[in-house]
């Protein structure tokens, strides 16, 4: 069997938001029973079908990197952080649902990935605005997944999720929210699930394929 060609996508937010689960549910379809922190980065695979049953259908590895989410905005920390960055052609930002200020800090972790932090401490947050124009010509491919859903009480749920799909407006990409605990929040058919899968698609387009539809 040949060897699949690949694409590596970025999964980053702050430590404690789920990218570890996130990233077990993706590759495994199961829960991860005991998360811990990761140190560093670590690297699962996911096997997707770009463009699933149509004739342009081919199987890609998707490399999932989960980043380590020690917020510091110091350079020693950015450049250890930095040799993950290179060669990316997507990226997943996770948040906390009831965790805002994990939301807040996508703008961060997205600006530091495209290499586009120039502000020596890292700070974006002006009175709760940020300028929207740093990803308006922005050709990396963004999904927005909230994570902890099940843990928002449902009299908040509406004004959590009307906050966030604000969020992921500014980034001009689509918007999951589950729970990493509960896989049917991914079950296939569901609409979490075609939006992962046309994310997927996006990123290998954007790394195999030119814009007039031949392949690079």
């Amino acid at each position: 069997m040949a060897a699949l060609d690949r694409v590596k996508v970025l999964v980053l937010g702050d430590s404690g938001v789920g990218k570890s689960s996130l990233v077990h549910l993706l590759c495994h379809n199961q829960v991860l029973g005991n998360p811990s922190w990761t140190v560093g980065c670590s690297v699962d695979v996911r096997i997707h079908d770009y463009k699933e049953g149509t004739p342009e259908e081919k199987t890609y590895y998707i490399e999932l990197w989960d980043v380590g989410g020690s917020v510091g905005s110091a350079t020693s920390v950015k450049r250890t952080r930095a040799v993950f960055y290179n060669l990316l052609n997507g990226i997943i930002l996770v948040h906390d649902l009831t965790n805002k200020k994990s939301s807040q800090n996508l703008y961060r972790w997205s600006l530091e990935a495209l290499n586009r932090d120039v502000a020596p401490t890292g700070v974006l947050v002006t009175n709760g605005d940020y300028d929207r124009e740093q990803f308006a010509d922005n050709q990396i491919p963004l999904l927005v997944i909230g994570t902890k859903l099940d843990q928002i009480p449902e009299t908040k749920r509406n004004e959590v999720l009307t906050r966030t799909a604000f969020l992921a407006e500014d980034f001009n990409a689509e918007e999951i929210n589950l729970d990493c605990t509960n896989p049917r929040y991914l079950a296939a058919g569901s609409s979490n699930a075609v939006k992962l899968s046309r994310f997927f698609d996006k990123v290998i387009e954007k790394r195999y394929f030119l814009r007039d539809g031949n392949q690079v």
